[in-house]
This record gives structure tokens, sequence and C-alpha cells, in this order.
């Protein structure tokens, strides 16, 4: 702990406040989103495609407005996308609670999505920006303030949604309120004035930008497979461990898992890569370990399925929290030096929209990678193949190091010469 401090005492206040920024904005996020449907479904008694509705328009409009959002904080500057995400996501998060309507909700939860698109490429264009050539270091540090965020939020979360769920989403608004404050009052002006003829020009800068293209599309994998903290294992801990309590602890073992070690140790396993390895090699490392993950579950799946009792609920508990872990660690070492090559590949221009549209290009490999899991695993039990999840889910972060490590070798991870 005495180590994470003096490194985030050691960069600039703007630095560190963006750090703090993004704890606080996971923190709002994650002691309400958890609990969303179950309010949708319990207390408002909306059905269950409408749920699905409210929740896929935030995540349809985050991930469609990414782009859009990157542009503007070239143009217009970081400071003001990021302060107009904080008090567009205080007003959604108070409709949340208090709307009875399904267009009210429905606006919210677009609102919601939009206000993610405007703040997360300013941010990371902005910790790119002063953290200067300590950039890995820095999204090291940042991940571990990002991802305690998501620990703690739903702990949060869980406190409040007990006494009431409206008081959670005004909770959430008073915290993105405050954040919205200390931005105005604290943050210093970046970024922007980079004009081009036409709207259209950066975002034709860069669809052109080959290189970025082809990194973008090898590391959508990554983010599938670390989806899978979300969607497949814990599918796989309520086959085997049931709806109970024991099922229940099962599951949030998962997060704590993946958190805590995030925390615990994202800076000294990016310290580690620095200094033994290239960018690039480092990515593939951390591609090959988090598609090694799942090698558990398929390990797993050869075990005969006790009928109950302790040894059912280790079975159902182990593998997943190892691949939980594993994926953990997988993220750790790819993290950092995947938002440094963005800059890199970038050229150092216009970094915001490459911000976006990389979180665009792989949101929409998000959306359909768990479409295509999701379809696998009812394949897979519905033929009696429980381990068939586990043998693909491998051999696609293979095929993504592989792709990778091409990249690499041929030299497309660089930085451009300038002209």
């Amino acid at each position: 702990m005495r180590d994470l401090i003096v490194r985030f005492r050691s960069y600039d206040r703007s630095v560190r406040l963006l750090m703090v920024n993004q704890f606080t904005i996971n923190l709002g996020f994650y002691m309400l989103m958890p609990y969303l449907a179950a309010h949708l479904s319990g207390t408002l008694g909306l059905t269950a495609w409408v749920v699905g509705l409210v929740l896929g328009v935030r995540n349809f409009t985050q991930q469609g407005m990414f782009l859009a959002g990157g542009a503007l904080a070239d143009r217009f500057g970081y400071k003001p996308l990021i302060v107009a995400g904080c008090v567009l996501r205080t007003v959604a998060f108070a409709a949340l609670g208090l709307a009875g309507s399904l267009p009210a909700l429905i606006v919210a939860s677009a609102a919601t999505g939009l206000a993610g698109a405007l703040f997360n490429p300013a941010v990371r264009a902005y910790v790119a920006r002063d953290a200067g050539e300590r950039r890995v270091d820095a999204f090291a540090l940042f991940n571990v303030f990002y991802q305690a965020g998501i620990l703690l939020g739903p702990l949060v979360g869980l406190a409040l949604t007990a006494v009431d769920f409206r008081a959670t989403c005004l909770v959430a608004a008073a915290v993105f309120a405050g954040l919205s404050v200390v931005q105005i009052r604290a943050l210093p002006p970046a970024g922007g004035g980079e004009r081009r003829a036409g709207a259209a020009a950066p975002w034709r800068t860069v669809l052109a930008n080959r290189p970025f293209l082809l990194f973008s599309t090898a590391m959508i994998g990554s983010y599938v497979l670390t989806f899978q903290v979300y969607l497949a294992l814990p599918l796989e801990v309520r086959r085997l461990g049931g709806e109970g309590t024991g099922g229940t602890a099962a599951t949030a073992l998962l997060f704590v898992v993946s958190g805590l070690s995030t925390v615990l140790f994202q800076t000294r396993v990016t310290a580690w890569c620095a200094a033994r390895m290239a960018p690039g090699r480092a990515m593939v490392w951390g591609l090959a370990a988090m598609g090694a993950a799942f090698l558990p579950l398929l390990a797993a799946s050869a075990v005969p399925v006790p009928e109950g009792g302790p040894l059912r609920w280790v079975l159902a508990a182990g593998p997943p929290a190892l691949a939980a872990l594993l994926l953990a660690f997988g993220t750790m070492i790819t993290y950092p030096f995947e938002m440094d090559t963005i800059v890199q590949v970038s050229g150092d221009r216009l970094v915001a929209t490459h911000y976006g549209l990389y979180n665009t290009v792989c949101g929409i490999g998000i959306t359909l990678g768990n479409l295509l899991t999701g379809a696998l695993l009812d394949a897979a039990r519905a033929a009696g193949l429980s381990a068939l999840p586990w043998l693909v889910l491998p051999a696609v972060g293979l095929c993504c190091a592989a792709a990778l490590h091409a990249l690499h070798r041929t030299g497309r991870l660089a930085a451009p010469v300038p002209a």
C-alpha cells in the first residue's frame, strides 16, 4: 500500500485527480447498476424483455457514441467532455430512481450510456497526455483505482438497496454531482483544438489508420474473454452450485478474486513486465494467459460431479475462481501496454478519437462474443458436452495472441514515422 501511495503522489495533480475520479465514477456506477434489473422486474413489475430493452439501450448508446465522444474531446478539450458526462450521469441516475414509466426509463438509460461515451475517451486521453513517458505505469495505477471502484461499489449499493433502491439511485447521483463540482473547480483544461476540414475528417483520419484498426481487431478477443467473469463463469457456478446461498457465495467470490488481485498486484506485474519485455510481447503473453484461464474448467469437466456436500461446492467455486484469477492477471499484463499502444499507433494525434473508436470496436465485439458464447453454452449443455466451451475459449485467446504477435513482429505496433 505504501508503494501505491508513493507512486500516486509522484504524478501531476491532474493525473492524480483523474485516478480518484475514475474510482468515484466506478463506485457510483456499480453501486446502482448490478441491482437495476431486480428493481425493474421486482419493484416496477416489468417483464423480462422490457428489462432487457432498458439495459440494452444503455449499452447500445454508450458503445455507439464512444467515437463521437472521443472526437468531441479532441475538438473542444478533455475537461468539458468529462464534466458534461458526469453532469449527465447525475441527472440520469436520479431519473432512474424516480421514473415510473417506460419512456422515462428508456431516456434515463440512454442518458446513462451517453454520459459514459462522453467522459471515458476523454479521461484516458487526458491521462495519456499528462503522464507523458510514464504512460504505462500511469495506466497500471489507473487500473488499480478502476478495479477498486468496481470492488467497493456493489457493497455500498447492497447496503443502500436493502433500505430502498431509490435511495441508491439518489446517492449515486449525489456522488456524480459532487464529482462534477470537483472537476469544474480543480481539473485544469487540456486537449482540444484539433481542427479538421469537415466534421467527419477526424473520423476519416482514424479509420484510415490501418495499424490501429488491426490492433483493435486483434484485441477484441481479450475483451470477450475478460467479460466471461460476468457470463460463462457465473453460469458454470450456478450449474454446479445451484441457486442457494452456496451458489451466491461462489459467484461473489469471482468478483472479489478479480478485483482484489488487481488492487494488490497490478503495479508489480506491470513493473516486472516492463523491465523484461517489449510492450507487444507483454500483450501477447497477457492474451495467452487469458486463454489459459479456462483450462482449469476444462480439467474440472473431466471430474465426476458429486451429488452434494462440500466437495460439490469446491468444484463449483474452485475452478471458476482460479479462472477469474488468471483472467485478472492476463488483464494486468495487457491493459497498461494496451492503453499506451493506442497512443503509439495514433502518432499522438486525435488520441481521444482513437480511444473512442477502440471502445466501440471492442464493445461490438463483446456483444457478438457474448451472443456466441451463450449459444455455445446452451449447445454444450443440450449435447452433454460440458467441456466444449472450455476448449473454444482458450482457442480464442490463442488466435488473438497469434494475431498480436504478428503485428508486433512486423513493427505495426510502433509509433509511425513523422512525415
